[in-house]
């Protein structure tokens, strides 16, 4: 009989005026994977703040079970030295100390005189290491690091205090295919040395690779009870998740193909590091009214930069000539590109797409302001009126629009971002992974989105990195590798074998 070391029992956590998780139970045994999944604010997050106690979260009704013991921790320090880690979304380490010192972060072996032994910390951060078959120099600086062994050694962080049970939050949102190859080898092996884990990912095919079974979140409490992986489909988990079946995940409209909206004619851009070698070399296409042109392609094959050079990121270091409507544009800036009807919703929204500690309005507007101004003169009753269209016909999910975007979820946080371009009344709009890290029912509403703005004239433009997603919404597929186009292939020809094919590096035509 397998062994329970944790259980959750009828965990109620109330915030003023909202119920983040109501009567939650969880059972977790000894080197299993759980999978916890939910939509966006359905209480991941919450309920595994309470388990590891992130203030103030400890302030929470119910009861949690610790080796049949009752636990409740006053903060993280606590959960730590009962074995409980998290290995968050976004790190936390310090790139500029070295790979040891993040590993001993405030537990480093200290002499009498209260001086480091660096030899000893050193020598332990590489037994550490080598559990996980890392090849790893501790003395190097982290920040040198790429994201995948970064990761790596905030896991190896967590293992440095005997940690029995592992959360991990999302961790392959920034990682490589080869990364997260190398990231599910730790988990099974961490698993084989009876390390308990619990696995937090809207990657539906991630979970049925790694994980033993599943507990749903929905609207802050359990959806049923914990399922064995196998005995449960896809479609099956993702119904429990948004309260209803989802019979097309990717609910695609076919419209007649327009005129020609967009075209790209021999776009280079030169490697900044390598003026020998291009990051996009001589790429043209077209794009029309009706339709959505996806790009896909491995990791580094250009499909960011080449939407970037659209945008005008690059400036004047990019080669090629673009039309939009049949005129030539001169775009050297992505101000350029606004102006003259090109909008880009980029790949990381947090850093680049939105201004998280302001408020809704402000990162609505903020392309759009001189719609809003007369000689210096700001119209703020017209600038609210607009953004409170959008988030109408958006269906963003706010208490009101002054509140700060950082509060929102991931996939509200995504429609701010959409909304910001619609303002603008752009005539191509790019996405560039507009789904990464939102949650399935947030997914069905952009795909829908996009229809909405196919129907209304707009050209759409989609990166994915997802397969499903490109081969389900897109019109044509424009297949890149290592810079080049390889292919561009018809919806009703492209298949997942095909597309990888091309991808790889075999060249078709157009």
């Amino acid at each position: 009989m397998a062994e329970e070391i944790l259980e959750m029992k009828n965990i109620i956590k109330d915030f003023p005026g909202v119920r983040a998780l109501d009567h939650v139970n969880f059972k977790l045994e000894k080197g299993e994977i759980i999978a916890l999944v939910g939509e966006n604010g359905a209480g991941k997050s919450t309920l595994m703040k309470v388990l590891s106690g992130v203030w103030p979260y400890p302030t929470y009704e119910g009861d949690i079970f610790l080796d049949d013991e009752i636990i409740r921790f006053k903060n993280t320090r606590e959960a730590e030295e009962a074995g409980i880690g998290i290995i968050h979304q976004e790190l936390n380490l310090l790139p500029d100390l070295s790979v040891a010192e993040n590993i001993f972060l405030d537990k480093q072996p200290l002499n009498k005189f209260g001086g480091i032994k660096w030899n000893e910390m050193y020598y332990e951060a590489e037994k550490v290491l080598s559990r996980l078959n890392m090849d790893i120099d501790p003395r190097m600086d982290l920040g040198d690091l790429t994201v995948g062994k970064q990761q790596m050694v905030e896991i190896a962080k967590a293992l440095s205090l005997d940690t029995r049970i592992l959360v991990f939050d999302e961790p392959t949102s920034a990682l490589t295919d080869s990364e997260i190859k190398e990231l599910f080898r730790v988990i099974k092996d961490l698993k084989a040395d009876g390390v308990s884990m619990i696995y937090i990912s809207h990657k539906m095919d991630e979970i049925e690779k790694i994980a033993d079974s599943v507990v749903v979140l929905r609207d802050g409490a359990t959806i049923g009870d914990k399922i064995n992986i196998q005995d449960v489909t896809i479609e099956e988990i993702i119904s429990r998740m948004v309260g209803r079946d989802i019979d097309n995940l990717f609910p695609k409209q076919s419209f007649e193909r327009g005129e020609k909206t967009l075209e790209v004619k021999n776009i280079s851009i030169a490697d900044p590091f390598n003026p020998e070698k291009y990051l996009v070399e001589d790429v043209s296409f077209s794009a029309y009214k009706g339709e959505i042109l996806g790009i896909s392609g491995l990791m580094g094959s250009g499909r960011t930069e080449v939407v970037n050079a659209i945008f005008g990121v690059y400036g004047k270091k990019r080669e090629g000539d673009i039309f939009l409507n049949g005129k030539k544009l001169n775009i050297q800036s992505p101000a350029d590109a606004i102006n003259n009807g090109i909008a880009l919703i980029t790949e990381d929204r947090k850093e680049l797409g939105l201004l998280l500690d302001k408020n809704l309005t402000i990162n609505m507007t903020l392309p759009s302001l001189e719609k809003f101004s007369t000689k210096l003169v700001m119209d703020h009753h017209a600038e609210k009126s607009t953004a409170e269209k959008y988030v109408d016909e958006l269906n963003i999910k706010t208490p009101g629009l002054d509140v700060f975007v950082e509060k929102l979820s991931g996939g509200n946080q995504q429609k701010v971002v959409i909304g910001k371009w619609l303002i603008t009344e752009s005539d191509v709009l790019i996405l560039d992974e507009p789904t990464r890290g939102i949650d399935v029912g947030a997914k069905t509403e952009v795909y829908r989105l996009m229809n909405q703005l196919v129907e209304k004239g707009v050209t759409v433009i989609m990166i994915s990195s997802e397969l499903p997603e490109i081969m389900g919404m897109s019109d044509r597929i424009l297949v890149m590798s290592e810079g080049v186009k390889t292919a561009v292939l018809e919806r009703e020809e492209a298949d997942e074998e095909t597309i990888m094919k091309y991808a790889t590096g075999n060249k078709g035509v157009e």
